[in-house]
């Protein structure tokens, strides 16, 4: 039997990873000051100085009831990005699937205690469960399939909107941001999350279908700002899993900023391959990969975030 003939195809699957790697058109226009990814002039976003003490701490909720639009992932290096600028960080596992502990070296499946003891049970010190990361000033309170239990066991707790309250007020002052990764959903364990949290960061893939549930998720947003968390507001919306060679993911971004304006972050997530084999390390993609865009984009979003006024 003779061998398939040589197809250029095959170069394909190489091709497009090189691809990936290379800067995406309109890159130039942003290094000049000129328009970024979002249309938008690009302002300059400063290096935060440092600080001189640690806390109280901003908690944010990174939050879309859309699995796979690169919540953990933006959780894990925007914290380990706020870290490198002296930040002490905190993220806290609020998701049963824990790939937030996973992503970091957490050996879930080992661990007796989780964040989910913290909500069900007295008797638990936060401080017991923090685990430090490889990443300086980065700690993580972990979680896993034991989470998914919580949710039922709650529903009959008084106030149970704010049990994440309770169980994070004990650390709030060690830390200068909690990032809480939640659960692709809108029930209880998201509705603590908001009502623990101080801002709110959507990471949304530049895809038309993940568009949909964006306004169903701020007007939760807005009943839980209502009615149980005045001091709640959007930080941002941050565009992921950008690709800027199509014209799907431009129109997509552009339709965003039509919708939210300034409530867009300036800052964009591209795709890249990168950010799986970050994970697979179980690491930042700042520390895996320090000098790649993608972890100069997390860093670019850690000093947009405080140029906001949405970190310390």
């Amino acid at each position: 039997m003779q061998p398939p003939a040589a197809d250029s195809s095959a170069e394909a699957p190489a091709e497009r990873q090189r691809a990936h790697e290379e800067p995406l058109p309109g890159t130039e226009d942003v290094m000049n000051g000129q328009l970024g990814p979002t249309g938008r002039p690009l302002p300059e976003f400063p290096v935060p100085p440092p600080l001189t003490g640690h806390g109280p701490a901003r908690v944010i909720a990174l939050c879309n009831q859309k699995g796979g639009v690169g919540k953990t992932t933006t959780t894990i290096n925007l914290g380990a990005a706020l870290a490198e600028y002296g930040r002490r960080v905190l993220l806290v596992d609020f998701d049963p699937q824990g790939a937030l502990s996973v992503g970091l070296g957490v050996p879930v499946n080992k661990l007796d205690v989780t964040i989910y003891n913290l909500l069900v049970e007295r008797g638990h010190d936060i401080r017991d469960i923090v685990h430090p990361t490889e990443t300086e000033n980065l700690d993580i309170v972990p979680a896993n399939i034991d989470l998914s239990a919580a949710e039922v066991q709650l529903v009959g707790e008084v106030a149970r909107e704010q049990v994440l309250s309770r169980v994070l007020r004990p650390v709030l002052d060690d830390y200068d941001v909690v990032l809480i990764d939640c659960q692709p959903s809108l029930g209880l364990l998201t509705v603590n999350a908001l009502t623990a949290s101080h801002g709110v960061v959507i990471p949304l893939e530049t895809e038309f279908f993940a568009m949909r549930g964006v306004a169903l998720l701020v007007e939760t947003i807005d009943k839980i700002t209502d009615r149980l968390n005045p001091r709640l507001q959007i930080d941002g919306i941050l565009p992921t899993m950008y690709d800027g060679r199509t014209l799907h993911s431009r129109e997509v971004v552009a339709s965003v900023v039509d919708h939210f304006g300034d409530q867009v972050f300036h800052t964009v997530i591209s795709r890249t391959v990168k950010f799986p084999d970050a994970t697979l390390a179980a690491e930042p993609i700042t520390s895996y990969a320090a000098t790649h865009s993608g972890a100069d984009s997390y860093r670019q979003l850690a000093r947009e975030l405080v140029a906001r006024g949405g970190a310390a």
